[in-house]
């Protein structure tokens, strides 16, 4: 059996580190529709929350758009190792 990335040159894996899920585009789309849709909602049922839910995701998709990074490689892991490195001096000023 094939992998999808043998059937399509143009999937690309990068490698995400353990505790990264801001980078996370499932969680970007939970943001939006939660703020766009669901926060501050009065839901009688959970079945209106489910209708609430899907009628929005048959909006969006309706005029779907897909998610652009605008960061590059680089940018992010240069973020990374000063977030690394902030935490380290926190660390490190705590155990003194």
């Amino acid at each position: 059996m094939a992998l999808a990335a043998e059937k399509n040159p143009h999937i690309q894996f990068h490698f995400t580190p353990v505790g990264s899920s801001w980078i996370n585009q499932i969680e970007t789309w939970f943001g939006i529709i939660t703020r766009q849709s669901i926060r501050r909602g009065t839901f009688s049922s959970v079945n209106v929350l489910i209708k609430q839910i899907r009628d929005y995701i048959g909006s969006w998709n309706e005029n779907a758009k897909p998610f652009t990074w605008t960061a590059t490689t680089g940018e992010i892991l240069t973020k990374v190792r000063l977030v690394q490195t902030n935490i380290k001096k926190l660390v490190d000023n705590n155990t003194k």
